[in-house]
């Protein structure tokens, strides 16, 4: 009788069992995790307000459990999106609520950051982890708008994870990320409210790139070894051990000696070989490290040379400070011709450069500013964190020019071409490159 009983009992059991997963896997609202792969991991994200500064945006796609984003208390609607960096079916959203959480939301997607559809709708949410699958919506932006506060409070989230498919598929072979900027650290701190460098250092954690490339100008006025660690190595200072620097002018001025600072504070990192000019490879790609305040000296120009003919990667990107073409207040540079010549015979793709103080992205052209589809893309990525300049004189084959918005080169190399967005501070991407293949 009590095998009888116990059969009975575990029939019952197992029909309710069946029942329950039967429910969740009809709901599509919160039925269990998607297979498909996490994609919004260390994207650009901004938010309709944050608290304070350590509180942005960014940290709810950094993948910390002890960061989080906050907003204004108080306030109804707020809201924070992520930008995909592509157009993307979505399949799943994950939401986990610090005590500040949403009672009242929707979970929308865009294709263009302005058009917003809703995928999801919570009306009486009561915080912890909210888990969204089986979600069929397609767009570059995702956003959770809130509605209505649980608390007195804000709204709050430690981490917003969203899952699906990018489009085109798998990422290309090779395929890796870099930051880039130039003209960065002024001598201001993150308690002043205008000062840049800390909101462009901030993006530039957020990305998370495989490593990032300043163009020169570090650290402003005079480069010195205690503004290097009073400043720049408060802020971007955080990636040091990822970064391949060059210095610019500025890091000439230092009064203990050309140099002098910049060395100090990077010590072998900006000497890796020795020398203020240096090389190294990743993937199917060779990047030059150059120090354009001596390309009138023989040597440095008699390393490129044999540098590139030992070079056995396909594809080529330099780096320097002063640019030879350049729409902005220090216009056009001469002093960079010569190794435009030398980088051009070598069938190098890309130049990034600082020293004017704004973003700016050339067509591919020739050391002699001819537009050809064999020549080099430049882009002119000064808008680290010094004060910004205007355009002044438009030149040949510039396609596109922004001044006034901070922001970072977000680069993505494949093992046969590139591309980029410039992303300001604010999160937004404020332009994309077309795609290229390397020569």
């Amino acid at each position: 009788m009590f095998r009888s009983r116990l059969h009975t009992h575990l029939l019952v059991l197992a029909a309710t069992l069946a029942l329950v997963g039967g429910l969740l896997l009809a709901w599509p609202g919160r039925a269990g995790a998607a297979a498909d792969p996490l994609i919004s991991r260390g994207k650009p994200a901004t938010a309709s307000s944050a608290e304070s500064s350590s509180l942005d945006a960014g940290n709810a796609f950094d993948g910390a459990a002890t960061t989080r984003w906050a907003s204004a208390e108080g306030k109804d609607p707020q809201w924070i999106r992520v930008d995909l960096g592509a157009a993307a079916t979505v399949s799943r959203v994950r939401l986990n609520w610090e005590a500040a959480y949403a009672k009242a939301y929707r979970v929308e997607v865009s294709t263009d950051g302005a058009t917003w559809t809703p995928m999801a709708q919570e009306s009486a949410g009561n915080g912890g982890t909210d888990d969204w699958t089986g979600l069929s919506g397609k767009g570059r932006y995702l956003r959770v708008y809130g509605t209505a506060r649980g608390t007195a409070y804000g709204y709050s989230l430690f981490e917003a994870e969203v899952y699906g498919t990018l489009d085109g598929g798998p990422p290309p072979a090779g395929a890796f990320t870099v930051v880039a900027a130039g003209d960065i650290a002024a001598q201001c701190t993150a308690s002043d409210s205008g000062c840049a460098h800390p909101k462009t250092a901030a993006l530039a954690r957020q990305i998370d790139p495989k490593f990032y490339l300043t163009m020169g100008d570090n650290q402003y006025d005079d480069a010195r070894l205690v503004d290097y660690r009073t400043y720049y190595d408060k802020t971007w200072g955080a990636f040091k051990a990822k970064t391949h620097p060059v210095p610019g002018n500025h890091e000439t001025y230092d009064p203990a000696g050309s140099l002098v600072g910049y060395k100090g504070y990077f010590g072998s990192i900006a000497y890796p070989q020795g020398k203020s000019y240096y090389s190294f490879d990743e993937g199917n790609w060779h990047f030059i490290a150059l120090d354009s305040n001596s390309f009138d000296q023989a040597a440095q120009i008699d390393w490129l040379k044999a540098d590139l003919a030992a070079n056995g990667k396909r594809c080529i990107a330099a780096y320097w400070h002063h640019p030879l073409y350049s729409s902005g207040g220090h216009g056009n540079d001469p002093v960079s011709k010569p190794v435009w010549k030398i980088l051009y015979g070598a069938k190098a793709d890309l130049v990034l450069n600082g020293h004017d103080h704004h973003y700016e992205r050339f067509a591919p052209q020739d050391p002699d500013g001819k537009a050809t589809a064999g020549g080099i893309v430049e882009v002119v990525g000064g808008m680290g964190g010094a004060e910004p300049y205007p355009i002044e004189d438009v030149q040949p084959n510039s396609q596109k020019r922004i001044s006034g918005q901070y922001g970072v080169l977000k680069l993505e190399f494949t093992d046969s071409g590139y591309g980029w967005t410039y992303v300001g501070s604010d999160g937004q991407v404020k332009d994309t490159s077309p795609k290229y293949s390397c020569h």
